[in-house]
């Protein structure tokens, strides 16, 4: 047993809703919890709310006290409703610094609780020692201070939580029943209950508990919310299903085969939520740039304050007032949030076009690769394949060839015999029965059709000119030379015909090779295929350099070769025949949908099967780190700006006068400055590639 993270409860580690491995630590979250990096901050932006509904009323009700009316009884007032907002819309700024002070780690809400308290108990001692201290009263700033930098920490809220929507909806796409078939009846339990190898029955409408293969029937799947596609895909016996898709139009029973926190949705869910819980490289130097930051801010306001407020010949009031202005103008809020607002809005749009991130420094990495190693089968091409061509011998007819090889494939589970099945079906062919039907591994399929021997056998390029006929030697000849892979069909002894097999090129291969090309991303193609097979590939997808009949060490040596050349390399493959390329690679990017990928695989997974998502991530990439490169300059400039003139640089030309108004203006610029860099990171929520459709069809911005 373990205790979930988030809510405490025990959770059984064998059933828990999602697993996450973090710095050899393993977490285990509870259905209650599951997609743990929204359930607190969800709690939080609801305590934002009720706070803000309090504190803005109040201050423009201190607003109007102090100014429009004026009077002892109206200040009276206003300092009521200004220690209210004090005390519970700042509320979380106090207990900020506490944390702050016995972590003895700097944080903004320092600034903030120190800067708005000075304001607010400067203000009170005046209206209770008007002999004593000057009749200047700032309980309007201290509440709109509090405000206005409460209202930009909503927005922060607000921007997380809509960059996260898509993780959300990961939690919301699994049943919590199932219909499991035990002791030959439909037994309804948990899905936590479901173990692997159980059957289970789906109805038309209903959600897939787990992830299996289909034993019987077929039905059209929509798997919208796991891979992006909007279009239906037809799924039947033998055929993979995932947890959390829908089964449309038909009844099947399914096999498990991951349930629970194993399921392609759970590991889904634990890499954004590893993606969220990561600091990049830009966001640990914010982050120790910060923590210094606030105590030079808090020397540098007192030190102002002391010297205006003396030497300076200001008096208390003033000194007080730069000391306000200097900690609130300087309160680097901007900052703070400039790089995790960037980084959860660009992780966000990713993962909503089956983009995953994972790890702390892949976001970072894909931004800089100038060079694309890629797979062939699989990644180019559908992994598939498919009859191409029928050739009949002189005086036969293809429909007899296909049908005859249909009727002894049937006893074999070979790709290439399903292959032959599904063509003979797209055709409507009428296949005959076979008997006697066995399989040789290596060699093909062998049955009698009426009586009578039939046989398909497989023919590698080296083994053509061995043919035993110089009719099925021709044929071989001739098919093999396009790359294509090759069966010869014998009936009664007689080469009828052959069939030649290839895994056509995947759609959107080209346009996504062409689109990282333009963009001056050249893309190689390393695979272990025969040459003529790759070669024919890398034409239709318009990739020059190839490098064929490769082992896997032989790959990794290329990528080290490229390296070594000064080359960042991103490698593109299904995540388990490549694994030490995907390594090795500076950038691995597993493209598909098994959830062996989703664990095994490197920084970025491709939920959908469509290399378009390649040049999309390094788009995404680029323009996010962009943008946290241009929030961090828009707020150290903000700071920059602001830092002499709270500390008294415009004072000799505008006089002491300017500080009745400056702490206000300076939370108001505080609130723009944040407000802005949130705005600018929302903006990546349209990235889009041009030349490359995003795999999910949405409005979009070209970058």
């Amino acid at each position: 047993m373990a205790t979930d993270p988030v809510c405490g409860m025990w959770v059984d580690e064998r059933t828990s809703t999602l697993r996450l491995t973090r710095d050899n630590r393993t977490y285990y979250f509870c259905a209650e919890s599951c997609l743990h990096q929204f359930a607190e901050p969800q709690r939080a932006r609801r305590d934002l709310a009720r706070r803000l509904s309090v504190a803005w009323p109040l201050a423009i009700a201190v607003v109007l006290l102090t100014y429009a009316v004026g009077t002892p009884t109206a200040l009276l007032g206003a300092a009521g409703l200004a220690a209210v907002v004090q005390g519970y819309a700042g509320l979380p700024f106090y207990r900020g610094t506490v944390d702050s002070v016995r972590s003895r780690s700097w944080n903004m809400d320092v600034l903030i609780a120190i800067g708005s308290t000075a304001a607010f108990g400067y203000s009170l001692a005046a209206l209770a020692l008007p002999s004593t201290l000057p009749h200047d009263y700032y309980f309007d700033a201290s509440a709109l201070i509090v405000t206005l930098i409460l209202t930009g920490n909503y927005l922060e809220h607000l921007t997380r939580a809509r960059a996260g929507s898509a993780l959300r909806r990961l939690g919301e796409v699994v049943p919590s029943t199932a219909v499991a078939i035990r002791g030959g009846s439909d037994v309804v339990l948990p899905v936590a209950e479901l173990g692997v190898g159980e059957r289970v029955r789906v109805r038309p409408g209903g959600r897939f508990p787990a992830d299996g293969v289909v034993r019987s029937g077929s039905t059209s799947v929509d798997e919208s919310l796991l891979t992006g596609e909007s279009t239906p895909v037809r799924r039947g016996v033998g055929d993979r299903v995932l947890a959390g898709s829908v089964s449309l139009d038909g009844l099947v029973e399914v096999e498990t085969t991951a349930v629970a926190a194993d399921t392609f949705v759970a590991q889904v869910g634990a890499l954004l939520a590893d993606a969220e819980m990561s600091k990049v490289p830009l966001q640990r130097t914010a982050d120790r740039i910060a923590a210094a930051f606030v105590p030079v801010v808090l020397g540098l306001g007192l030190a102002a304050g002391l010297f205006w407020g003396t030497l300076g010949g200001g008096g208390l009031t003033v000194g007080v007032l730069v000391f306000v202005t200097v900690v609130i103008a300087a309160c680097p809020c901007a900052f703070g949030i400039a790089t995790p607002a960037a980084i959860v809005v660009g992780t966000g749009r990713a993962a909503e076009s089956g983009i995953l991130f994972r790890g702390e420094e892949s976001l970072v990495r894909a931004a800089t690769v100038d060079l694309v190693v890629t797979d062939k089968t699989g990644t180019l091409t559908v992994g598939r394949p498919t009859v191409s061509e029928v050739r009949a011998t002189e005086g036969g007819s293809d429909a007899e060839v296909l049908a005859l090889a249909a009727a002894v494939e049937r006893g074999s589970e070979h790709p290439l015999a399903r292959a032959v099945e599904a063509a003979a079906r797209i055709r409507g062919l009428t296949v005959p029965s076979a008997t006697e039907l066995r399989v040789e591994p290596g060699r093909g399929a062998f049955g009698l059709v009426d009586g009578r021997p039939v046989e398909v056998t497989r023919v590698e390029p080296r083994e053509v000119e061995s043919t035993r006929d110089g009719v099925g030697a021709g044929l071989a000849g001739a098919l093999t030379a396009t790359g294509a892979s090759v069966a010869l069909v014998r009936h009664d002894g007689r080469t009828i015909g052959a069939l030649s097999f290839t895994d056509p090129v995947a759609p959107g291969a080209a346009l996504a090779v062409g689109t990282l090309q333009r963009s001056g991303v050249p893309v190689v193609m390393a695979t272990g295929d025969l040459d003529a097979s790759a070669r024919n590939v890398a034409a239709t997808v318009g990739i020059g350099e190839v490098h064929s009949g490769l082992r896997p060490a032989e790959k990794l040596e290329l990528i080290r070769g490229f390296q070594r050349a000064g080359r960042r390399v991103a490698y593109v493959g299904d995540g388990i025949n490549d694994a030490p390329a995907l390594a090795a690679a500076d950038l691995g990017i597993a493209i598909g949908t098994g959830t062996d990928v989703a664990r095994e695989a490197g920084g970025v997974i491709l939920v959908r099967p469509d290399l378009r998502g390649v040049p999309l991530a390094f788009g995404i990439a680029r323009r996010t780190v962009r943008k946290v490169r241009s929030n961090l300059t828009w707020a150290i400039g903000y700071n920059t700006v602001l830092l002499p003139i709270g500390a008294g640089v415009l004072v000799p030309w505008l006089g002491f006068g300017i500080y009745s108004f400056l702490p206000v203006l300076g939370a108001v610029a505080m609130a723009i400055s944040s407000t802005s860099v949130v705005l600018n990171s929302l903006s990546l929520r349209w990235v889009s590639v041009a030349g490359a459709p995003d795999p999910v069809q949405r409005p979009q911005r070209t970058l």
